[in-house]
């Protein structure tokens, strides 16, 4: 087998030191015993391993290799079976009927069983990032007398309840039942019925997990997995391409690098679709009329922020949800139809909305608020601001970290616009009608724009009141054209740049789908040795 080596600088040497020392017998990646390793290299510490009551995308990535929910839930938004062998929602939307697989023991050797489902949905779910919405709604849950089976029951129809439930990580009842659910040590050193198991955790280091002998779904083929924690992106890149690491997110600069590469291949379907999005303060003195949002959103060069900025590696947004999602988009929405970057037109449209240009050729001035960690923002941020001074509108560009971003725009309004990179959810009605319903407590994630709009905020609720698809996309329907009216929030391009990229010296089959959001293929991924 061919290995690539290439020259380390001294930083990157340092931060990859453990990772390496860990890795070395696995040069290869085959053979018997310890020697199938997988090295998926992370920037940083996790907040949490515990997806369930952390929300987290590195934190979502570990759980859904340790953890898992009765319904598994694709990056194509298939369900299919996890801990349920099969489920049945009653045609009032009131009872789901889970049918769960039987024969299957938590990482310590204690049986999965009807308790622990139990215990779930009245001790997890009300405090689990997505759950509040069914233990809101939710009448009582039961099991069968033989344990094969369990019901919930609703007081009222939830329109993404399949959904939220395969948002779920089951937990051991045996390991959180009397204690403080969320200081509870096991968050950190999870004990779940996946495919891999943790095995230790040093923090500023590395994360390892070890297989599942005995896991349901089938034949784990690595036996370790080691997660390096290397926060020096170059380090992660350099380690990459030269075959001592198997995975890691590569910096949008490195992508071109990536596709040239035969070695390397960025992960397309991995997680759900990710955008970057655009907000709004609709208090700003400046975007308070729609017109002027509007205007704005029509300004920015989303083609060229596409195919120039992001190298061709995003698709310009023209719906408010992603072609997976298509059975919500309205057909009276299209960005490209309705916000064409039409200079004359727009200048017009400011001049209508009073803002003319002064002596300096300056309409107004705002301040472009994301995240410097990310260059991908950055990059579209300065792009933004020539983009914008062609219709007169002068921007200061604010990069802060991700911590001063969050204080900034969602609990001191202290912005004009801001780019955002989001990722789409399970459902509309989770990952994103939040950005545009009412948010009067200033909620992080949540809509930051200081504008209550009740068409929007019935729109979203008539979505979640019914099961039944085709009156949910109405809902989303009338929701869309609302939002364009608005413009609170908008994507401006689907880009799943911080998807994974792997190696394949070592390993292949790495990109196989698989039925789970963010899940790796450990069972049908193969090594390359003899």
């Amino acid at each position: 087998m061919r290995t690539k080596r290439s020259p380390w600088s001294a930083l990157a040497a340092l931060a990859a030191a453990a990772a390496l020392a860990l890795t070395a017998c696995a040069g290869g990646g085959g053979g018997d015993g310890d020697s199938r390793q997988y090295v998926f290299a992370i920037d940083d510490d996790p907040r949490g391993l515990n997806a369930q009551l952390v929300g987290a995308p590195m934190t979502a990535m570990f759980s859904a290799q340790i953890l898992e929910p009765l319904i598994f839930i694709s990056s194509q938004y298939e369900l299919s079976p996890g801990l349920a062998e099969s489920w049945e929602l009653s045609d009032d939307g009131l009872d789901l009927s889970l049918k769960l697989r039987q024969g299957v023991t938590w990482h310590d050797g204690t049986p999965f069983t009807a308790e622990d489902v139990l215990f779930n949905f009245e001790e997890i779910v009300p405090l689990s990032v997505y759950g509040p919405p069914i233990a809101e709604r939710l009448e009582s849950v039961e099991a069968s007398d033989d344990g094969t089976t369990v019901v919930l029951h609703l007081k009222e129809p939830y329109g993404p309840l399949l959904e939220t439930v395969a948002s779920q990580y089951m937990l051991p009842k045996h390991v959180y039942e009397g204690t403080d659910y969320v200081t509870n040590e096991a968050n950190m050193a999870p004990i779940g019925t996946g495919p891999m198991k943790f095995d230790s955790y040093s923090s500023g280091e590395q994360i390892i997990l070890v297989k599942n002998p005995d896991y349901w779904g089938g034949q784990v083929q690595v036996d370790r997995a080691i997660f390096p924690i290397m926060g020096d992106a170059t380090a992660r890149t350099e380690a990459l391409f030269a075959g001592e690491v198997d995975q890691a997110v590569a910096d949008i600069s490195q992508l071109n690098r990536v596709r040239d590469d035969p070695d390397t291949m960025q992960l397309e379907k991995f997680g759900y679709p990710q955008y970057i999005s655009i907000m709004f303060n609709g208090k700003n003195e400046s975007l308070a009329d729609p017109a002027v949002r509007r205007a704005v959103f029509s300004a920015i060069d989303r083609e060229a922020l596409a195919s120039t900025v992001l190298q061709g590696f995003s698709t310009p947004a023209r719906k408010f949800f992603p072609d997976t999602l298509d059975w919500g988009n309205s057909p009276n929405v299209d960005f490209e139809r309705d916000f064409p970057r039409d200079v004359a037109a727009i200048n017009q449209a400011l001049d209508d909305a009073g803002l003319v240009r002064g002596p300096d050729g300056t309409r107004f001035t705002i301040d472009l608020r994301y995240t410097s960690e990310r260059t991908d923002t950055a990059a579209m941020a300065e792009y933004t601001r020539s983009s914008l001074a062609d219709v007169g509108i002068t921007v200061n560009l604010v990069g802060t970290s991700a911590s001063v971003f969050t204080e900034k725009v969602y609990t001191a309004s202290d912005f004009g616009i801001a780019f955002l990179p989001a990722t789409v959810g399970a459902d509309p009605s989770i990952g994103i009608t939040r950005w545009y319903t009412c948010n009067p407590e200033k909620k992080a994630s949540a809509n930051p724009s200081q504008i209550c709009d009740p068409q929007l905020d019935q729109a979203a609720a008539d979505a979640v009141a019914t099961t039944d698809q085709q009156q949910r996309a109405e809902a989303f329907h009338r929701f869309q054209e609302r939002a364009a009216e608005l413009m609170i929030h908008a994507p401006v391009v689907w880009f799943n740049g911080q998807f994974p990229t792997v190696s394949t010296e070592r390993w292949t089959g790495q990109e196989v789908p698989q039925p789970m959001s963010n899940r790796m293929p450990w069972i049908t991924m193969t090594t390359t040795a003899a």
